[in-house]
């Protein structure tokens, strides 16, 4: 349950994150080692492998489509309720300062998503976002493509909206990793986390 703010693995000034953290707390552990990866700024599951079978097959499922990833996130406007799925392509660029961006273009690599809006309070929408692919800053960049960028996005989102959001303590990007389920390696039982 890796809370925002805090990274998966050190780098870009970051000299811990949570794999090194999580080695750290367990120096018995003959293996250690993420299963995918979350933003910075995205709260939520987050599954690490304790052997290399096992992150070499959970690897394998997910390019498979047999992990299903759902989010939860807060964005700004009123997005219509109901279902929509969006199949926009995503390219990397770099900004002049060396910062890394997506952004959607014909140049890029195919992703899919998801959302469902389920509610609407006041100026913002509660979304559930699946991922069919996992591009990376998918969902904060598709839900931008929407015109609903996500609350408190610090990249890709209304800058001041989130300027306004900070001075009510609203201060982290509305991004949560929801549920994550796949079916366990050996047992075949679906998991659910």
């Amino acid at each position: 349950d890796k809370p925002a703010g805090v990274a998966v693995h050190g780098g870009s000034g970051v000299s811990r994150g949570v794999i090194e953290e999580m080695r750290l707390s367990r120096p018995t552990a003959k293996f250690l080692e993420l299963v995918h990866r979350l933003d910075r700024e995205t709260s939520g599951v987050l599954v690490l492998a304790k052997k290399r079978a096992a992150l070499v097959e959970l690897h394998a499922a997910i390019r498979d489509g047999r992990v299903k990833k759902l989010y939860r996130l807060l964005v700004l406007g009123r997005l219509p309720l109901g279902r929509r799925r969006v199949d926009a392509p995503l390219a990397k660029y770099l900004l002049p300062g060396g910062d890394r961006r997506v952004k959607v273009s014909e140049d890029g690599q195919s992703a899919s998503t998801v959302f469902s809006a389920l509610q609407h309070w006041g100026r913002f929408t509660l979304v559930q976002a699946e991922l069919i692919t996992g591009r990376t800053h998918q969902i904060r960049v598709h839900s931008g493509y929407l015109g609903h960028p996500i609350a408190g996005d610090d990249k890709y989102g209304d800058f001041a909206a989130n300027r306004e959001l900070a001075r009510q303590g609203l201060k982290r990007t509305f991004l949560h990793a929801a549920t994550l389920s796949f079916d366990h390696l050996i047992t075949g039982k679906n998991l659910r986390f």
